[in-house]
């Protein structure tokens, strides 16, 4: 792709996420989300094989539907209550029509099932963005509606929890892996919006964090299954130590940085007198966990080595610039000890 084109293509999806959280309109951020949409499809579509475009066909079709069911929903709310307002959506029926299609449109279970398809035939750079950019606006949205009963918000959580550790396992391909944890990291944000949004504003910078870290790991080793895991040895070393640690702090051990949020989700719940819920999360985050010991191990003890028929990559020198993966990896593992200081900051 023409360089400037792809700027274009970048600008684009930068220019729909602000038009989107500029709005207090319904039609305006609608079409900021469809400028995200056009943007990204030229990007997934770049690579002229049959797999990234049975996935962009995927991705689209997926999008236009969950596009049309918002703007049915806006324009209902707008013929009901007079005023196109994105914060005033007091009727059940619309305030439900509109979370269900952005839920479609991020991935969340039972909503789920375009991504990880979808993810499979994409390159890691287009991946990442999907996984982080394209959650901005819809989750803005999300947090613009807060239905007067947050029981759907609730189940919308608590499920895609489950399938995104569920469906994790026996996989093979890692960027389908990638796609399943992004559905259990958004339940965990859905999970704990309604009762305090700036938990799970905490919650999706420190995803983005993480996976904008094990993404670019990745990319830099160009890796793709998990068989390839066990040659980062002999690609860049120092990714054999921490890789596994940024796979660790996604499933939310501590001492790394992903248990703050899961730890503080789980107390607010408590807090709420949602003790059930709460030991449900928990429990069901350990399907996730699962799956991310098994990447671990094998990068580092149960593989052996399985060096490829040709010339082995031997310590390739890396095609991107490492200082933003050596920033982002120093915040994924370092930042528990902060986390007093963080409280204090954001209004919990």
């Amino acid at each position: 792709m023409a360089p400037p084109i792809y700027s274009a293509l970048i600008i684009s999806l930068g220019l729909g996420t602000t038009m989107t959280f500029a709005s207090t309109h319904w039609y305006l951020a609608w079409m900021g989300i469809e400028i995200n949409t056009l943007a990204i499809i030229p990007l997934m579509a770049q690579n002229h094989i049959p797999r990234a475009i049975e996935a962009t066909t995927k991705y689209f079709f997926v999008q236009a539907t969950a596009s049309a069911t918002l703007l049915f929903a806006g324009i209902s709310n707008a013929f009901l209550t007079g005023q196109w307002d994105i914060t005033y959506t007091p009727y059940t029926l619309t305030s439900t029509l509109i979370t269900l299609a952005l839920a479609m449109k991020i991935g969340l279970a039972p909503l789920h099932s375009w991504m990880p398809e979808v993810m499979q035939g994409l390159n890691l750079l287009t991946g990442l963005i999907l996984s982080t950019w394209q959650k901005l606006a819809p989750l803005y949205l999300i947090y613009h509606i807060q239905p007067n009963n947050p029981n759907i918000f609730i189940a919308l959580g608590l499920l895609s929890i489950i399938v995104g550790g569920w469906g994790g396992f026996n996989q093979v391909q890692l960027r389908k892996i990638l796609a399943y944890s992004s559905i259990a990291h958004l339940g965990w944000m859905i999970l704990i919006l309604s009762f305090s949004p700036p938990l799970a504003l905490l919650t999706i910078i420190i995803y983005i964090l993480m996976t904008f870290s094990l993404f670019f790991s990745f990319m830099l080793t160009r890796t793709t299954r998990i068989n390839s895991l066990s040659t980062t040895w002999a690609k860049i070393p120092i990714l054999t130590i921490s890789t596994p640690l940024i796979l660790l702090s996604l499933g939310g051990l501590p001492p790394l940085t992903g248990f703050m949020p899961k730890w503080m989700i789980l107390q607010e719940l408590t807090k709420q007198s949602l003790c059930p819920l709460a030991t449900m999360a928990a429990l069901s985050s350990l399907f996730s966990l699962y799956f991310y010991l098994r990447l671990s191990y094998a990068m580092t003890l149960t593989m052996p080595p399985n060096n490829p028929a040709g010339t082995l990559p031997w310590r390739l020198n890396p095609r991107h610039n490492t200082l933003p993966l050596a920033l982002t990896t120093t915040s994924t593992i370092c930042l528990l000890p902060m986390t007093p200081a963080i409280m204090s900051l954001m209004p919990f």
